[in-house]
């Protein structure tokens, strides 16, 4: 790829709170640099995004499969209590005829939070190895990962209003299960690995490989 000069060669920082473009001049001995309009402390990369990141990432990926397994929620109807897990819960509205609710939550509560672990598993592994492969598209990856996340709270929105209205009938009694809490934790978890990510280092490969590797690139 032809080479693009950096902020960092040009002698630029972009602050975090206010997104203002400051001169990059070092920092007196033992102190940091903080911007001139909201006073937030200037970094050219987010502080350990790689190990928060990876943190965030290993208990997301550790508690999917307790919010597949258990049940998300208990019925009881008659004194007949049936436990539902996410999976067991598309499958009855899929025989139900709901197919519209059943391809939703299939989606928002499954497919979504696999994906994203998958796919920030990949960005942080290329990031790790220095790999230069298609910066461009593993940039458009994770925004579309990182929009697509906030809609897979979905399903936790659909459990709660069932059990809001199932309730609200009087003919059965319905309680979240631990399934429910583990999933929501997978939500949030997967958020803020997502928030946590630098997508500018997927960028710092290709430009430390270029015609100039000079570029000095801090990672604070």
């Amino acid at each position: 790829m032809s080479h693009v000069r950096s902020a960092a060669e040009m002698g630029l920082i972009r602050c975090h709170g206010c997104a203002l473009t400051c001169a990059d001049l070092p920092a007196p001995e033992g102190q940091r640099r903080h911007c001139p309009r909201c006073g937030v402390a200037l970094r050219r990369r987010k502080a350990n995004s790689l190990t928060r990141t990876w943190a965030l990432l290993i208990a997301a990926a550790l508690l999917y499969l307790p919010a597949n397994l258990l049940p998300i929620m208990q019925t009881t109807q008659f004194f007949d209590a049936v436990d539902e897990t996410i999976l067991s819960g598309v499958l009855r509205l899929w025989r139900g005829g709901s197919y519209d609710l059943a391809i939703i939550v299939f989606v928002a509560s499954i497919v979504v939070p696999l994906l994203k672990i998958g796919v920030l598993l990949v960005l942080l592994t290329g990031v790790q190895r220095g790999s230069s492969w298609s910066p461009r598209e593993r940039a458009k990856l994770y925004r579309f990962v990182d929009f697509i996340g906030h809609w897979s709270m979905l399903d936790v929105f659909v459990v709660a209003l069932l059990v809001g209205l199932v309730q609200f009938s009087g003919f059965a009694l319905v309680l979240p299960g631990g399934g429910a809490v583990a999933f929501a934790a997978v939500v949030v978890l997967t958020m803020l690995a997502s928030m946590s990510f630098d997508p500018r280092l997927i960028w710092d490969a290709p430009l430390l490989s270029d015609s100039e590797p000079s570029v000095n690139v801090r990672y604070d």
